[in-house]
């Protein structure tokens, strides 16, 4: 039973919505965030990245980093920039990117659906990314980003949605290229509607935001060793946006190499061909079904053919990126962990193919587009308790922060 709860949200002023979310912290650089929040006294990001606010070189983990978040955010919630509802509300979020719209439960999510695996995760996360987000959560008492769950479609809650979704929205307003739109749910029969629905689902998928997840866990679970704070607190939920699978696409995430490990181009496509049947191609290849891939060397595009007789049944080595790893960039490149070899490279698929013949003529000599992980097969490795290779699912539209802050205090 998936404990899915409504929540009184801070929300941004109506005219200020389109100035103040911003795309998530994660996405940016320093250097980029640096220039995005130049001069912007509402965009969101400084408050998501406060070592914006101070000169370029200064410890962004310092402990008046994170207080400036605090106080910033704090600020603008006290000069009316960002109203809380009176009631606890679920609300709805449609994004339109590119013609294809997903629309989604904005809620808050159980910590302890999340220890006892009814919330399931197909990735590891690690700790020194983990540790800024605690910090940022704890010393703001606020969830300021949401974590992008996915649910196995559902008509009670579909028919919710598309009846509230002919109403005019709350706010209506482009940005990052997507269309943002934001409805209340407030009638009483909808909100218990969409909470019955959700206790009838006994697992919940984290498509994106594993790291932003981990962290407000962690912030709740510290918080319970304190005999000073009651429980149930509102830290024992984080903020998402929860969608149904029927809605949702994973984009490519490609690969791009910097060396052939000693092989010439020649004696690396025949090493290939042993495991793909690999063909010239006219002209560049975007795979268009699951066991093709793309491969790109010195100028040319081949097309690599994988036989789906060889698929074991196993969620996670079937899965295209992980043919690639297990039986060329493992075995015939020595990339034997491609977290942490700095001979590989990941590009999502919003760059478009174009990207990775940019990067061989820039800093690498081959390059793989990949055909994408499919929504069934993230829930296949969740519900079977594994994890992904990395970099192995790119969604896109990203959720904005800014336009939901769940309050912990």
């Amino acid at each position: 039973m998936a404990d899915i709860r409504p929540f009184r949200a801070y929300r941004p002023r109506p005219d200020l919505a389109w100035q103040i979310a911003s795309l998530p912290y994660d996405v940016y650089s320093r250097e980029e965030a640096y220039e995005l929040t130049r001069g912007d006294e509402h965009c969101f990001l400084r408050i998501d990245r406060p070592e914006t606010q101070f000169e370029p070189g200064h410890d962004m983990y310092s402990d008046e980093v994170y207080e400036c978040a605090k106080d910033m955010l704090r600020k603008q919630m006290a000069d009316g920039e960002f109203v809380q509802d009176n009631e606890a509300y679920y609300y709805i979020y449609s994004q339109t990117f590119k013609g294809r719209t997903q629309t989604g439960i904005v809620a808050v999510s159980s910590v302890q659906d999340y220890v006892d695996g009814v919330i399931k995760k197909h990735e590891n996360t690690r700790a020194d990314k983990e540790a800024d987000r605690i910090r940022h959560v704890d010393t703001c008492n606020a969830q300021t980003g949401p974590i992008f769950l996915a649910y196995r479609s559902l008509d009670t809650i579909e028919q919710i949605i598309s009846r509230i979704t002919q109403s005019k929205p709350v706010y209506d307003f482009v940005k990052a290229d997507t269309r943002q739109q934001v409805w209340i749910v407030s009638a009483i029969d909808d909100v218990n509607g969409i909470r019955s629905s959700f206790e009838k689902m006994d697992s919940i998928y984290i498509a994106d935001g594993h790291h932003r997840c981990a962290s407000a866990v962690r912030v709740a679970l510290n918080r319970r060793k304190d005999p000073e704070v009651p429980e149930d607190t509102e830290a024992e939920y984080f903020l998402s946006v929860l969608f149904p699978d029927s809605e949702l696409m994973i984009m490519d995430y490609n690969r791009v190499i910097k060396d052939l490990n000693g092989l010439s181009k020649s004696e690396f496509i025949d090493r290939v061909g042993q495991i793909y049947e690999v063909s010239k191609t006219d002209g560049r290849f975007k795979p268009g079904q699951k066991g093709e891939c793309g491969m790109y060397i010195d100028g040319s595009w081949y097309k690599l053919n994988y036989d789906m007789s060889k698929l074991t049944g196993d969620p996670v080595n079937d899965l295209d990126v992980a043919i690639l790893q297990q039986n060329v960039l493992g075995p015939i490149l020595d990339i034997k962990d491609p977290k942490t070899d700095k001979r590989i490279d990941f590009v999502g698929g919003i760059r478009g193919i174009e990207e990775l013949e940019r990067r061989c003529k820039e800093d690498c000599v081959c390059a793989f587009a990949m055909y994408p992980t499919d929504i069934s097969e993230l829930f296949a490795v969740a519900d079977a308790h594994l994890l992904m290779p990395p970099k192995s699912t790119w969604f896109e539209p990203k959720l904005l922060s800014g336009l939901f802050i769940h309050d912990l205090m």
